[in-house]
């Protein structure tokens, strides 16, 4: 009898759950092969050049992004990448991709609930000492101080907030552009701007950043 595929990471999915927030969709994929043929037309040929562990790890985040899209009543669809590398959502939507070399992650909301959606995914693991430097400020720094993956958690946690206020503010960010105050599930931007964070730790780090409320405009979502 032909074995089934196991696409999930139960432990991933029970540390995810912790995550639900009303209004916000999340899910994961472990990353399997033939996933790089879930990439729909409009979307492949943004990948045509990559090799096949993106294009694969790039199918994987739309499965999941369709199957959470599904869940709010759309019928499967494409989300291409935009030049700027974002994903292009259907109308009245924002939503995030993400991946690792193991797992693939998506977020969606309907526009008239967030302003704006980000999510990142990266291994359990701590991030080598001069990687945290470059990433955390002083004062973070400090306040991770005794968490060993603290450093991965704020890394992700960044790229997260980048995705969430990008098709916002267009405005590039360095790392030390974000303060990240874990405790307090929020970061703020150097605009001034506060946002929303939640994360969990499990056989990977997930982080959601968020901004509640409605904007107006393009609903693209930086990846």
């Amino acid at each position: 009898m032909a074995s089934m595929t196991v696409t999930v990471d139960i432990l991933l999915r029970s540390a995810i759950d912790t995550l639900a927030l009303p209004g916000i969709l999340v899910g994961h994929r472990l990353i399997s092969p033939g996933d790089e043929y879930a990439l729909m037309p409009d979307e492949a040929s943004a990948f045509a050049a990559s090799v096949v562990k993106v294009r694969r790890a790039s199918g994987a985040a739309r499965i999941v992004a369709r199957e959470l899209l599904g869940e709010l009543g759309f019928a499967p669809c494409a989300v291409p990448k935009a030049p700027s590398r974002a994903p292009i959502w259907p109308a009245g939507i924002v939503g995030s991709l993400a991946h690792d070399p193991r797992i693939a992650v998506a977020a969606v909301a309907r526009a008239d609930q967030f302003a704006g959606l980000g999510i990142d995914v990266e291994p359990a693991e701590a991030l080598p000492v001069d990687l945290v430097t470059m990433v955390a400020t002083p004062r973070e720094r400090l306040a991770i101080a005794d968490d060993p993956l603290g450093g991965r958690i704020l890394f992700a946690a960044k790229e997260a907030v980048y995705k969430a206020v990008y098709p916002i503010d267009e405005t590039s960010l360095d790392h030390h552009d974000v303060e990240v105050a874990l405790a307090d599930r929020k970061a703020t931007v150097r605009n001034s701007r506060v946002v929303e964070i939640r994360y969990c730790v499990s056989t990977h780090i997930v982080v959601l950043a968020f901004l509640s409320g409605a904007r107006s405009g393009p609903t693209d979502q930086a990846a």
